[in-house]
């Protein structure tokens, strides 16, 4: 954050009991000493509360989510997995990822959570890469165990890896502390103005996965830090949606751009009671000023705002505010009250530089990774990767030098579907860019020069099992434009994927898998 928008009183958010470490940074002095600890007391005083409730399935109090983690907790001592172990959960959003994750908590290992869509290949990688002790899989019995004693971590010790894509193509294990977690839930509910009172009841509908870090730590973990109601959505579906909020008396909501799109467009949203939302955030993509407005008019009594932040902020960084949101709907807002952001080597005719971010929501690294550790982390600042500006103490994303494309708040690295494209025998060079899209914000699209002789028509259908086998369905082009010569190139030699994404004629693939 920026001292001098505290000293003139423009800063937003509450930045009362705070301290600087010696290592110059930023932390919160009244936080638990680590996520079990925050759920037994939040058990210990709101036990009967409803803790989560998922669509088509069931729920759990407070106390039921206790008793039964516990459970699950001593089968996984039962079956080997000591402390500091990896227990990977390969499920989708649900009561069954709630007990995978607090059991591996209760049990003193690290959680790896899993992208349910990953192909067999990317997860067997994961898997592999973290060492995980064992794998909770869709179909099988949770482990079931008499409890065992309860794990004390300290802040520094590791509780979860989130796997992260890489322009390299290989995914990286941000390790996610004890004190990560802790720092995120209390930036969230500073940020998003939160209120602590014990009478007052939250609930947030949780519509996007449980594996990436907006659900996990942004929505779920803040609402058993506030004692709420997680409502989660095994898979995304417009009607369900719409009708939970009022079913569950929905207070906030939080997701991407390309949801709350297809929100707006459902016919059922004019009969549709959204009064019991009071918060409504976004984020995970670039949002249109347009979209904002609609928002704001759809969800009158909500406060609305912008988060940014990466698995390696252990989700949110900035935050925009409601009074903001229209105004700067291009930003992403201020750093959180113990967050510092600047810019490495900023264009002095632009402003435009890396956004660097400090603070102890940065994860401690990635997991069996010391080389990119020491590249990306740096003298203890976090090295986004993401072209940003910094103008009166809000940020705003330029562009991403790591050559990202943002589907609908998926991630999908351009190197890493060209790696797996250039497999092909008929492929000879490939450039993958993002294409626009009204809803998604970007597709993936795939530039491709075949070997002499090999027409479209050949080529197109032939890539669609083959980017299948090997690439999540997320990340499987949607266009493909076949060209007859070598892909542009400057003088040293790099593709420029400006000129390929202005260019026309793109093949439309409904779906590559």
């Amino acid at each position: 954050m920026g001292t001098d928008d505290v000293a003139t009183g423009t800063y937003p958010f509450d930045t009362r009991g705070i301290e600087t470490g010696a290592d110059g940074i930023r932390r919160y002095t009244a936080l638990p000493v680590n996520i079990v600890r925050m759920l037994a007391d939040v058990v210990e005083a709101r036990g009967e509360r409803t803790a989560m409730v998922e669509l088509g399935g069931g729920r759990l109090t407070y106390v039921q989510l206790w008793q039964r983690a516990r459970r699950v907790a001593g089968g996984l001592r039962d079956a080997g997995v000591g402390t500091g172990d990896r227990v990977a959960v390969q499920l989708p959003n649900g009561v069954d990822w709630v007990l995978a994750f607090w059991g591996a908590q209760l049990a003193g290992a690290v959680v790896v959570p899993m992208n349910t869509r990953l192909a067999p290949a990317e997860a067997d990688f994961i898997l592999a890469d973290c060492g995980a002790a064992h794998v909770v899989r869709p179909g099988e019995p949770l482990p079931d165990g008499e409890p065992r004693e309860l794990p004390d971590p300290a802040h520094a010790d590791v509780a979860a890896l989130f796997y992260t894509s890489g322009t390299t193509g290989r995914p990286k294990g941000a390790m996610t502390t004890h004190e990560n977690f802790l720092s995120n839930i209390e930036s969230v509910i500073r940020c998003r103005d939160l209120s602590r009172d014990p009478q007052v009841r939250h609930a947030t509908l949780i519509s996007v996965p449980l594996f990436h870090v907006t659900g996990c730590n942004s929505q779920f973990l803040t609402q058993i830090a506030l004692g709420g109601t997680s409502v989660l959505m095994p898979r995304f579906d417009a009607t369900a949606f719409l009708a939970a909020i009022p079913e569950h008396g929905v207070t906030l909501l939080t997701s991407v751009p390309t949801i709350y799109e297809l929100v707006l467009r459902h016919p059922a949203l004019a009969t549709t009671d959204v009064s019991t939302v009071r918060t409504l955030s976004y984020g995970g993509a670039p949002i249109a000023p347009e979209l904002v407005h609609r928002l704001r008019t759809a969800f009158p009594n909500a406060r609305l705002g912008n988060g940014f932040g990466l698995s390696e902020t252990s989700a949110l960084a900035t935050f925009l505010p409601h009074d903001h949101a229209e105004t700067h709907a291009d930003a992403v807002g201020y750093p959180t009250p113990v967050n510092e952001v600047r810019l490495d080597r900023p264009d002095p005719g632009t402003g435009v530089g890396e956004l660097l971010v400090r603070g102890p929501n940065v994860v401690a690294g990635y997991w069996g990774d010391p080389a990119r550790t020491a590249e990306t982390f740096v003298d203890g600042w976090l090295h986004t990767g993401d072209l940003a500006t910094i103008t009166d103490g809000i940020v705003r994303i330029v562009d991403r030098a790591k050559d990202m494309i943002n589907r609908g708040g998926e991630n999908v690295y351009s190197v890493e579907v060209e790696n797996a494209l250039a497999e092909h025998p008929d492929v000879l060079e490939v450039a993958v860019v993002g294409v626009p899209d009204p809803v998604m914000g970007e597709k993936v699209g795939a530039v491709v020069l075949p070997r002499p002789g090999i027409t479209a028509d050949e080529l197109v259908p032939a890539l669609c099992g083959f980017a299948g086998e090997r690439l999540a369905d997320f990340k499987c082009p949607q266009f493909v434009r076949v060209i007859e010569g070598p892909l542009p190139r400057n003088a040293g030699g790099k593709v420029l994927k400006s000129s390929l994404r202005e260019a026309e004629g793109w093949i439309a693939v409904p779906r590559l898998r």
